[in-house]
């Protein structure tokens, strides 16, 4: 990696930019400590011209939310012709919105919740109270309230009374203009890592995730000491098997490159529910790939200059 430049981006303007920053610096430091020359460079208007001009052997997107993870800025460097870590612009638009993606998981029989997505004007247009008693309906309660687009659980709350349904809605109508609404499943919450470093996709050992509140939120995902991580998860060897699975599964299916994180819940038949995919998983001191990776003794620097290595390669 000595000859290697890389660029790292983070920041931008999502509601998720403190988060990305974070991700941003320790992966800068990690790719140092490997050898290679690193920027940091925050996402603003002066991006495409500084990639015209200190064009970088290859970027590394630590961006979370909005441009970074919903194929924008992956499809301005696929136009600049800039090799970068992360999977290709069309498959980040599919994963980015959360109801596409669970529609090509059910469609393929990998289970994720029953689900319902509705933009703001349906519940203005034909009444709230009607929409959300349609909804207990279908769904049961309690539910999980959640913006069809987005990450670091922003606006996602567990909904266990009729009454609280409104209130938490407007809370998720502030991050998107869909609320996208499942059944909540009760059983461990995992995450798995996929990477491919060699060619062929690497899956590392699952994360159980305990959060002390009872539910991983924003505040439990970034308060050191907020969340208890094992891993691997506390699970039978034939269950971490099938998370395992279904994780290269969901990767393969969604057409996902280099890495990416799914988030799901084990119900208590050991059926592996997939809640979402993430395709910039956060970096930062509590966050989950890093964890799984040093539980496959993988240096986070080495794995990322491995991943440097193949997006040069490739392009």
């Amino acid at each position: 990696m000595t000859d290697r430049i890389v660029a790292v981006l983070a920041g931008g303007l999502s509601h998720e930019r403190e988060v990305s920053l974070r991700s941003g610096r320790r992966v800068a430091g990690s790719l140092r400590a490997a050898g290679a020359t690193v920027f940091e460079w925050d996402v603003d208007s002066s991006l495409v011209e500084r990639l015209r001009v200190e064009r970088p052997d290859a970027v590394v997107i630590a961006l979370h939310g909005g441009e970074g993870e919903n194929g924008a800025i992956q499809a301005v460097l696929e136009l600049l012709g800039v090799p970068f870590v992360g999977s290709r612009a069309p498959a980040c638009r599919r994963v980015w919105d959360k109801p596409t993606a669970k529609s090509e998981l059910r469609r393929a029989g990998l289970d994720t919740p029953d689900w319902v997505a509705l933009p703001h004007a349906t519940f203005r247009e034909l009444g709230a109270r009607s929409v959300l008693d349609a909804m207990v309906d279908k769904l049961g309660l309690p539910l999980m309230l959640k913006p069809d687009q987005g990450g670091s659980a922003l606006g996602a709350q567990v909904v266990t009374t009729v009454e609280d349904l409104p209130s938490v809605m407007v809370s998720c109508l502030a991050y998107s203009d869909t609320v996208l609404a499942e059944r909540f499943i009760d059983g461990t919450e995992v995450a798995v890592a996929v990477v491919e470093t060699d060619g062929e996709p690497q899956v590392l050992p699952p994360v159980e995730v305990e959060p002390l509140g009872g539910v991983y939120d924003y505040t439990a995902r970034y308060t050191p000491g907020s969340t208890d991580f094992h891993c691997p998860a506390r699970l039978a060897p034939d269950v971490l098997a099938r998370v395992q699975d279904a994780a290269l599964a969901a990767h393969r299916l969604l057409g996902l490159r280099d890495l990416s994180r799914m988030d799901a819940v084990v119900d208590a038949d050991g059926n592996v529910q997939i809640l979402e995919l993430n395709v910039s998983p956060g970096l930062t001191d509590t966050s989950l790939l890093p964890i799984a990776a040093a539980a496959a003794d993988l240096d986070l620097g080495d794995l990322f200059a491995a991943l440097v290595d193949v997006a040069v390669a490739r392009a």
